[in-house]
Order: C-alpha cells, then sequence, then structure tokens
C-alpha cells in the first residue's frame, strides 16, 4: 500500500452568511488542501473519449458539439504523457466507453462482462403516444441536435472508435455501464475513481459508469481539472462557465478536483519533462 499527500481542489458550500444581501456570499468557496491518495485503492477513468473524425467529415455532428476541438486537443496534448505515466506508475487505468460497439472485441471489455455478470432485464418504458412522439420531434428539431444535423451525427457513431491516444491496452479493464466498472473496482480493490474525458457537465456526470452511476456504489469519483472539457451554450461557451459549474458539482457531490501538475508529480516526482506541463488548459 502506498499513500501519497497531494493538493486537491474542493469548494467550502458553507457558511451562509444572512447579514449579507445574499446569504450564499459568505461561503468559502474554492479552497485547497493536502489529501492522502492511496494508490492501491484508487484507480484513472478515460471516459468517452472519441476520435470523432474531422469538421469536414461531419459537419452537422461538429454544428451540434462545440466542445469537439477543445476535447482534440486535451486528447492530443494530455492525454499522452498523462496516460504515460500511470501506466509507468502501475496504478489502474480503466476505460469507459459507449455510442457504439468499438469496444466489444476488447479482451479488457470481454473482462468486464464476465465479471459483472448477465446484465439484468431493461427497464420498462412507459407508453408512448402521438403527443410524446410529437414533443420528442420537437426537442430534436428545436432543441438538439437540429434536424440539418442528424444525418452527420448518425454517420459518425457508425464508425465510432477510441481515440488513438486513449486506446486501451492489455490489461486495462473496459467498461459499458456502471455494473461492468463497479465489477472492476471490486475486483481491483478500488473504492476511488479519477476521471478524464468528455464531457465533465455530461457523459462523465450522467452516462452509464458516470460519477452519478458510481457515487450509487459508494464510490468517491474525483476529476482532473485540464484533462476534461463541458458542454457550453451561447452564454457559457466563451467564458467555458459551464465547466466551472461541473467542477464545482464535482466537488460538491462526488470528490475533489485535481490540476494536471499534481497529479503528474504525484505519478512520477522525478518526471523530466514536468515543467513543460501547462498549470493551466486552454479548455
Amino acid at each position: 500500500m502506498a499513500i501519497i499527500n497531494i493538493p486537491a481542489g474542493y469548494y467550502q458550500q458553507f457558511d451562509a452568511d444572512y447579514a449579507l444581501e445574499t446569504p450564499g456570499q459568505g461561503y468559502g468557496g474554492w479552497q485547497r488542501s493536502e489529501i492522502k491518495i492511496d494508490t492501491d485503492h484508487t484507480a484513472f477513468v478515460v471516459m468517452h473519449a472519441w476520435d470523432t473524425g474531422s469538421l469536414e467529415e461531419y459537419a452537422g455532428w461538429y454544428r451540434a458539439v462545440e466542445y469537439f476541438p477543445r476535447a482534440e486537443e486535451i486528447s492530443r496534448e494530455v492525454f499522452p504523457p498523462l496516460l504515460q505515466a500511470i501506466r509507468a506508475n502501475g496504478m489502474k487505468l480503466f476505460h469507459v466507453v459507449g455510442g457504439g460497439r468499438y469496444h466489444e472485441n476488447h479482451p479488457g471489455y470481454r473482462a468486464a462482462v464476465e465479471l459483472a455478470g448477465p446484465e439484468p432485464d431493461p427497464v420498462e418504458s412507459v407508453d408512448r403516444d402521438p403527443v410524446y412522439e410529437e414533443l420528442n420531434r420537437f426537442r430534436v428539431e428545436r432543441v438538439f441536435p437540429g434536424a440539418r444535423n442528424t444525418a452527420d451525427i448518425k454517420r459518425g457513431f457508425d464508425r465510432i472508435d477510441f481515440a488513438p491516444q486513449a486506446r486501451p491496452e492489455s490489461g486495462e479493464g473496459v467498461a459499458e455501464n456502471g455494473r461492468q466498472l463497479a465489477a472492476l473496482c471490486r475486483a481491483a480493490g478500488i473504492n476511488h475513481l479519477i476521471y478524464m474525458g468528455f464531457a465533465i457537465n455530461w457523459c462523465l456526470l450522467m452516462s452509464p459508469g458516470g460519477m452519478l452511476d458510481m457515487r450509487r456504489y459508494g464510490i468517491i469519483c474525483s476529476t482532473i481539472r485540464q484533462a476534461v472539457t463541458a458542454v457550453e451554450n451561447r452564454e457559457t461557451a466563451e467564458t467555458e462557465a459551464a465547466k466551472e459549474l461541473a467542477l464545482w458539482r464535482v466537488s460538491l457531490a462526488f470528490g475533489f478536483v485535481f490540476e494536471l501538475k499534481d497529479v503528474m508529480e504525484m505519478l512520477n516526482r522525478d518526471l523530466p519533462s514536468i515543467k513543460d506541463l501547462p498549470n493551466g488548459h486552454p479548455t
């Protein structure tokens, strides 16, 4: 067992000050403190790090998902040294997949399926009616992703694959849902997961195998600020405020927010290129 101290970000959601016009402004806000990481019981997770092609190939997909260029930059610049350090250190690295069948022949996925056992019967949906269908069509056409973009999105998902920088290596577990990821965690004695991937306020939070799923199994779920990006809207895209809110939510409900440099130093304090790694990242 190796217990290592690492600086971590957390949000102090107390005390509201009722002497202020806005009591919540009395909260302590973002803080940093050293916490303990037990490397035998902590694993890293790469989630939904996809090869999504290019704007030229799938213009409709890129029109609907504006974070793709940020995700690609993280995959190119952050993932290679980070995943290399995780593997060199000997810590567990899992992968959470979705959106296609690109993972089904990977031995890490077959191992997770065997560990988790048979899947339960799917949840029975409520009955649908013409109004229900009309409302869903309205949302597709007017909310997301837009009728003109659906064909490109389908084409993109039909050929989706691991991003080349995030392809699982031999011996790394691959899960497509929370049951499988929990089975991998139980088999390896893991109770703390540190997530990276896309997007922190969407898939990493809500998709199968995301933080909401895993918190139900009692697992602490943390993230690395520079290894994630978020789904932004028109009002938040310039400042990436949606990402900041998501990091606050991770801290408040799931775990901790780590900085890339601190994680790299934890993994290998003698890494020669550590001085060259960005403390921040334009995500």
